[in-house]
């Protein structure tokens, strides 16, 4: 059962990148729908709270400070790079180089907290960088350098949102430390994101849904509300539940499946088709990334909190 249940949060996370392309690139910026996204995990979060553990509420200072590093350097930092990236390069590539996250986790718990990391993080790492290699075709330059930067920015908001959710989570729980980066993520970008600017006549406006779905026309809000809410806060939930059958490290093996399924959702919807050479270069990339999950012993990266991006 947790198999499945990680296996649908996969799909979902997946092929939410390529929901969120399309309402970027029908007039909605990065900043507004990482807004809308956050504001909308607030609401359900905040609902669910308030029903089952009020008591959630109150937090130290301490704890606070930690939630606004994570909901500001990790959450919201996270999606804006991501919707960024993925509005100049294909959304499975963007995703290959937000997961250099997991290798840069083990690689600072080894170095920095002095955790025990199995040698076979090195492996992973030259995996994954020559996979990323081949897939981003560094001798031809056919995938955009600024879409890799900020693909590699997403990268390195994912490496804080890991590090300070890791340890959050040994003090709250899940649908807790949610609601606080969530409410801090909403605050940063409620200044910065300009959603008062937006023209929200927009959101009743009917659009092409593109690539093999050109011909089908739905209101710009119809993928909206897809992006914060079913590829968001629902994928979210499934992948907390996948851990309930699952231990932390199956669950983050089956998270990196994401990879797999935005390939294919962006493939057969946007068209965005890899080369036989690509293919075996990402294949190459999730290798490693499945190996590097597998080098922490005990407490390991928890890839279901990826609120994703995606």
């Amino acid at each position: 059962m947790g198999y499945i249940i990680g296996f649908f949060a996969a799909i979902l996370f997946g092929s939410n990148g390529s929901v969120v392309k399309v309402v970027v690139n029908s007039g909605v910026s990065a900043a507004q729908i990482t807004f809308f996204r956050v504001v909308v995990a607030l609401l359900i979060s905040f609902v669910i709270l308030l029903l089952t553990e009020r008591t959630a509420f109150r937090i130290s200072r301490k704890r606070m400070l930690g939630m606004a590093i994570l909901g500001i350097a990790g959450v919201a930092m996270l999606q804006w790079f991501y919707a960024l990236a993925i509005a100049r390069i294909p959304v499975g590539i963007a995703l290959l180089f937000e997961y250099l996250a997991v290798l840069a986790v083990a690689v600072i718990a080894r170095f920095v907290f002095k955790e025990a990391v199995r040698g076979r993080i090195w492996i992973a790492i030259g995996l994954v960088l020559v996979g990323l290699a081949v897939v981003a075709q560094i001798w031809t330059s056919n995938v955009e350098g600024l879409g890799m930067v900020f693909a590699l920015g997403a990268a390195t908001a994912y490496t804080v949102y890991f590090l300070m959710g890791e340890r959050a989570l040994t003090g709250m729980s899940v649908m807790s430390m949610t609601f606080w980066a969530m409410l801090f993520a909403s605050l940063f970008w409620g200044i910065f994101s300009g959603w008062w600017q937006m023209d929200f006549s927009l959101f009743t406006q009917n659009i092409s849904m593109t690539g093999s779905l050109s011909a089908v026309m739905l209101p710009l809000w119809v993928p909206l509300l897809w992006a914060v809410t079913i590829g968001s806060f629902v994928a979210f939930y499934l992948s907390f539940s996948a851990l309930k059958h699952l231990k932390a490290t199956s669950a983050g093996i089956v998270a990196s499946s994401e990879v797999i399924f935005a390939f294919i959702v962006a493939w057969l919807w946007l068209g965005e088709a890899l080369s036989s050479t690509q293919i075996v270069g990402a294949l190459v990339v999730v290798a490693g990334i499945i190996l590097a999950q597998t080098a922490r012993p005990g407490k390991v990266i928890d890839l279901d909190l990826a609120s994703r991006q995606q």
